[in-house]
């Protein structure tokens, strides 16, 4: 009888144990999802547009095919052969979350460098506020009416799709659908050969155009069928991404780009394409993207454009970048990016003291292990300013320019203002939170 006792006291002891720990392992997971600090989350001295909108957020992976595209890294002679290029994208939109259903999301990433024995691949995940899956807002929702607008992602060399959901996450909910693009041979998975990137940004970013068009028609057997307006669009890209946008929106390659690009891919002239000399390219201009956003664009320093190649930007653009960008430089490559696109009505917010990492997602908790290395972390890091700070500065002023020109929304207010905010303090700001900021604005 009494080990019967005895054995009921330890199953009875085993359970309230286990109920301990699931409670425990519940705690942890709404401490690390719902309850903690996510990217894209406020700081109290957030700007006034850097609040999330009204539309609950979903999120889709979607697989894409470019068909028949020059495989640059096996060029031989001057001669490329073509593959199959494969994309990964990542796609936000206005969703409806089911009731008992919270809007959470854990994404995978990898830290490390695929070429790069150095810096291993290190898988790791970080969450964000929206739903997988999730069922979507009819477009009926959106107070502008019709179909939301389209909003185009390019991210660095390297990075990944993933690279920026502060942003993303933030513009989906304002009524946006948002996606991003992997860059195959870009990606921190994937990392090869810099003529791959060169020639394929933007070749990326017009296929992947063509491809949100064809699935978000209204007949498409899609979860994107109605939902999305590509003929009004929006690009945003960091980096090499900034890089490629440039040219979409219409400044050209120059010569030396070409030049340069044939000395990396084996005489490959196949840059040559994206030239304004070539008959193609004013041809393969898009009228349906209406804005860029470029957020440190690389090369003007490498004389990727010349001032033809920067007089072919017509559209309204937004620069962002750090006035000590060591990676695409400020005086003579982003800055002289602004003042040389002398065709377009242009911005460029500048983060003083900055470096070129103005565009990321703060550096995730697995870049501060032991051991792991300093240019990972370093990958994600500014110096000066506080990365969360600088995200909820970047939803405020991509919301108040694509609200402006995509949607027609009453935001030059926050868009006009003086120089530098330390004079004055900026539209949209708390007390005391402007300093640091640099604002620029030169017309056609």
């Amino acid at each position: 009888m009494a080990h019967h006792r005895v054995a009921n006291q330890v199953r009875i002891l085993k359970n309230r144990l286990l109920m301990l720990l699931m409670s425990v392992s519940v705690l942890a997971q709404a401490q690390t999802t719902s309850d903690a600090f996510l990217p894209g989350d406020l700081l109290p001295d957030a700007p006034e547009l850097a609040p999330r909108g009204r539309f609950a957020v979903g999120v889709r992976t979607l697989k894409l095919v470019h068909k028949a595209q020059l495989d640059v890294l096996h060029t031989k002679d001057g001669t490329s052969p073509t593959y199959d290029r494969p994309l990964t994208v990542e796609v936000w939109y206005p969703a409806l979350i089911p009731a008992g259903k919270a809007q959470l999301v854990t994404y995978e990433e990898v830290l490390g460098r695929a070429n790069d024995p150095k810096r291993p691949l290190v898988p790791f995940t970080f969450g964000g506020r929206a739903l997988r899956e999730a069922e979507p807002d009819p477009a009926g929702g959106n107070p502008a009416g019709g179909a939301y607008p389209l909003v185009i992602v390019s991210h660095g060399y390297p990075g990944s799709r993933l690279l920026l959901t502060y942003l993303t996450e933030n513009l989906a909910s304002k009524g946006y659908v948002v996606v991003a693009i992997d860059h195959t041979e870009s990606t921190y998975r994937d990392l090869s050969g810099f003529p791959s990137t060169l020639l394929n940004r933007s070749l990326d970013d017009l296929f992947v155009l063509n491809e949100m068009a064809r699935l978000g028609a209204k007949n498409a057997n899609n979860f994107l069928a109605g939902l999305v307006n590509a003929d009004n669009t929006a690009l945003i890209g960091y980096s090499m991404g900034g890089y490629g946008a440039l040219n979409v929106m219409g400044a050209g390659y120059s010569a030396q780009a070409v030049k340069f690009f044939g000395q990396l891919a084996n005489g490959s002239t196949a840059l040559q394409t994206r030239t304004l000399s070539d008959p193609g390219f004013k041809a393969s201009l898009d009228s349906r993207i209406k804005v860029m956003v470029a957020f440190a664009p690389w090369g003007m320093e490498r004389g990727v454009w010349d001032a033809e190649g920067l007089a072919g930007l017509t559209r309204p653009s937004l620069f962002i970048a750090g006035s000590k960008d060591d990676v695409s430089g400020y005086e003579k490559g982003i800055k002289a990016i602004y003042e040389g696109a002398v065709n377009a009505d242009r911005y460029l917010l500048t983060y003083v003291n900055a470096r070129h990492n103005v565009a990321p997602n703060p550096p995730p908790a697995a870049t501060l292990k032991p051991g792991q290395p300093l240019d990972d972390y370093q990958h994600f890091s500014e110096p000066a300013w506080n990365e969360r700070r600088i995200n909820n500065i970047n939803q405020h002023f991509v919301t108040a320019f694509l609200g402006l020109h995509l949607k027609g929304l009453d935001y030059a207010k926050y868009l006009t203002l003086p120089e530098n905010a330390n004079d004055s303090p900026w539209n949209g700001f708390k007390p005391r939170t402007s300093v640091g900021l640099e604002m620029r604005h030169a017309k056609p």
